[in-house]
């Protein structure tokens, strides 16, 4: 391809690409991705061009695939193709088999027409201006050639083995898990055939139209499917995967959700028994009440941006031995490689009701509560929602507020805290507020939107 290709302009986010498949995403874009990223592992002198690629279940990750695979081939990459399968099953197979890069196709929990890549280089996360750095040769059409080779691997087997290896003891528990026909279905299928205890598996079958439900499991409505079988089998825990599998969700055996910070929180303590004073970091959206449960556990807690490849990016640097974000990315460094894997943060969470000898609902009861919202998302423009934001802080700092800027604003007040970002992957502003009580609750309720009206941000009630 000597000519230059221009993406469209919504599909180079911050994290990765994604686009709506056939009107702003191609098998073209797919091909010159792969001929763009393997020109920027060759100008930055990524030796050796050994490039992992898998896909998961939607209806177009297939022809993508192939696509994706004859560009990086034209620039000379050697592709080790792993097939159909989760995300985490992607970082493990580009961490296991020391390839220079991995790529994975994937819409996450995107609609069923959306579809796009997650990438990793040189075993750090790919995003940020390095994703933009793309659409700039591609646009220069400057590529790299070359006579690249593919081959297929089956690494489902190993990959399993591999996370029960590392999760440590396991008690024998009726389990359901909600696999919501993502790319986690056939390896889950597998995985808990090797597990103690009984398994009931819901929406096993791998189908990109998600017949069942969204597979999204941070919305409550997408989760009483598993919060009935628990109910109705008397079951111990549920646990419900995103799209891809790398966000999970959780029930409790009384039907209750945990949260993201929940679920970190819980994890910290068998972890930070064994590396007191360790750095756990959860991003900005999480509970004071996990910073604090850290702290009280003996470890140091750390904000941090929302985003999963600022987050791995943090981890390293800081060696973190775990991570998490409200949204049910959960990332271990103790006893695995500091990726997102819901698959096995989930097994790390049932060694914990064994470690502590309690039930998920008395592990649930023991945490520290305080009253707050959901997370609210409400539409606003790419080119309005950072304005919005920094409008706001421009006022808050006018007036005084304590505010933390790591990412977008978190204001402090009267012991609780309200939050406005914007969202780095879709059209919207992201909105919490927590606080001791109801009133105090209220007061920053009122506060948040008297901003946004400032703003001239309608927000929906909340």
């Amino acid at each position: 391809m000597s000519k230059g290709h221009k993406f469209h302009s919504s599909v180079l986010r911050e994290y990765d690409v994604r686009g709506i498949v056939g009107d702003t995403l191609s098998g073209v874009d797919a091909f010159v991705l792969g001929r763009s990223l393997a020109t920027w592992m060759a100008r930055n002198g990524i030796a050796g061009h050994a490039v992992c690629v898998g896909f998961d279940g939607r209806l177009s990750s297939p022809a993508l695939e192939e696509q994706l695979v004859a560009g990086l081939k034209a620039s000379g990459c050697d592709v080790v193709r792993i097939g159909l399968g989760p995300t985490p099953m992607l970082y493990y197979g580009t961490h296991d088999m020391g390839c220079d890069a991995g790529i994975m196709i994937t819409g996450s929990h995107n609609p069923p027409d959306y579809n796009g890549f997650k990438f990793m280089v040189g075993g750090k996360p790919f995003y940020g201006a390095a994703i933009q750095a793309l659409g700039t040769i591609a646009a220069a059409g400057d590529f790299v050639a070359g006579e690249g080779t593919d081959r297929s691997v089956e690494i489902k087997d190993e990959y399993i083995s591999a996370l029960v290896a590392a999760a440590g003891p396991l008690p024998k528990l009726r389990v359901a898990w909600d696999v919501g026909n993502g790319a986690t279905g056939e390896v889950l299928e597998k995985l808990v055939t090797h597990l103690p205890g009984e398994h009931v598996v819901l929406n096993g079958e791998i189908d990109g139209t998600f017949p069942s439900h969204h597979p999204d499991p941070t919305v409550p409505e997408n989760l009483e499917q598993i919060m009935a079988q628990v109910h109705a089998d008397n079951l111990d825990i549920g646990i419900a995967f995103d799209g891809d599998g790398d966000r999970l969700g959780v029930i409790d055996g009384q039907g209750r959700i945990l949260w993201g910070d929940q679920i970190i929180a819980l994890l910290a303590r068998p972890v930070l028994r064994d590396r007191p004073g360790a750095t756990i970091i959860a991003d900005v959206k999480a509970s004071q009440a996990l910073f604090d449960e850290i702290s009280r556990l003996g470890g140091s807690p750390l904000m941090w941006r929302t985003g999963h490849s600022c987050i791995k990016d943090k981890m390293a640097e800081l060696k973190a031995p775990l991570a998490g974000e409200m949204s049910g990315h959960i990332f271990f460094g103790d006893r695995w490689f500091g990726v997102d894997d819901a698959l096995y943060a989930a097994l790390r969470l049932l060694s914990v009701i064994a470690t502590e000898e309690q039930s998920i609902s008395a592990l649930h009861d023991s945490l520290p509560r305080l009253v707050n919202t959901p997370e609210i998302r409400f539409d606003c423009s790419d080119s309005r929602k950072f304005e919005v934001v920094e409008e706001v802080r421009e006022r808050l700092a006018a007036e005084g507020g304590d505010v933390i800027g790591i990412d977008g604003v978190r204001v402090n007040r009267d012991g609780g805290w309200w939050l406005l970002r914007a969202s780095n992957t879709q059209p919207v502003l992201v909105a919490r507020c927590e606080a001791p009580d109801d009133a105090i609750l209220e007061a920053l309720k009122a506060e948040l939107l008297r901003h946004l009206r400032a703003s001239g941000v309608e927000p929906p009630q909340f």
